[in-house]
């Protein structure tokens, strides 16, 4: 199975050097010495016969890494490898060993970004050069109980009349987000791109009468309209193009 534009390619012969601290005499500074790398990169990379590949990678401080990947409109298998990864002589690449058959293996190493480089270790240019990320942001969204404390510009204020406080949770193994909209719980289906895209469809709840049906009703509709957000600490903002921030919400650690 193909995995992207340049998995036929042939992996290009670029010196390694161990996944360990890089021995750095002249002071110079490199993506693996002064960026805070450890952690997991998520997006959705090109696919030649598919709508795209939702790929995941984990790389960890003890030079051990986790690739999962997903063929967006043809299967809901989630394919995952686990292996070795190594650094380029310069420190800002990464090299998988051994990745998916047929997967690209090398990454640029940026600021809470990948940036997957072809079998000659080049990026992708002009109008495509974005669709090769993969960011850390569009992974730390998920699996989080996201509290809703602001709706179009009016702060959320939980009171005795909400049956339950407004949320949503981005569940990573299906692409669902649950959560309630204050009185009904609500589900659908979320998109996350690249660029900190985001979308949601398929969008239902159930059909409980409540005293904040209105605010329920808008808090859904805020949901259709939003195509990019931000993180910014523990704060999740929605976006509609550059407008005013459609909502924000503050992540509640659960015990």
């Amino acid at each position: 199975m193909a995995i992207g534009l340049f998995g036929c390619q042939t992996q290009n012969s670029t010196s390694l050097s161990p996944a360990k601290e890089m021995k750095d005499p002249d002071g110079t500074h490199t993506s693996q010495n002064s960026l805070d790398w450890e952690g997991s990169y998520r997006g959705v990379l090109p696919c030649p016969d598919c709508t795209g590949i939702q790929s995941t990678i984990t790389l960890k401080k003890d030079g051990t890494f986790v690739l999962k990947t997903k063929y967006l409109g043809k299967s809901d298998s989630v394919f995952e490898s686990a292996g070795k990864f190594s650094w380029d002589d310069k420190g800002n690449i990464v090299t998988l060993t051994p990745a998916l058959k047929g997967s690209p293996t090398q990454y640029f190493v940026g600021e809470d970004y990948l940036n997957q480089l072809d079998a000659k270790g080049a990026k992708a240019s002009g109008a495509q050069a974005n669709r090769y990320l993969l960011t850390k942001s569009n992974y730390e969204i998920l699996e989080k109980y996201w509290k809703l404390i602001e709706l179009n510009g009016r702060a959320i204020a939980i009171d005795s009349t909400f049956f339950k406080e407004p949320h949503i949770i981005f569940k990573e193994s299906n692409s669902r987000v649950v959560g309630n909209g204050g009185c009904n719980n609500i589900s659908g289906e979320y998109q996350i791109e690249n660029m900190n895209r985001i979308s949601f469809s398929k969008m239902i709840s159930t059909k409980m009468a409540c005293p904040r049906m209105e605010l329920e009703g808008e808090f859904l509709e805020m949901l259709q309209k939003v195509d990019n957000f931000n993180v910014a600490g523990d704060m999740l903002i929605l976006n509609k193009a550059r407008m005013a921030p459609l909502a924000r919400f503050k992540v509640v650690y659960l015990k």
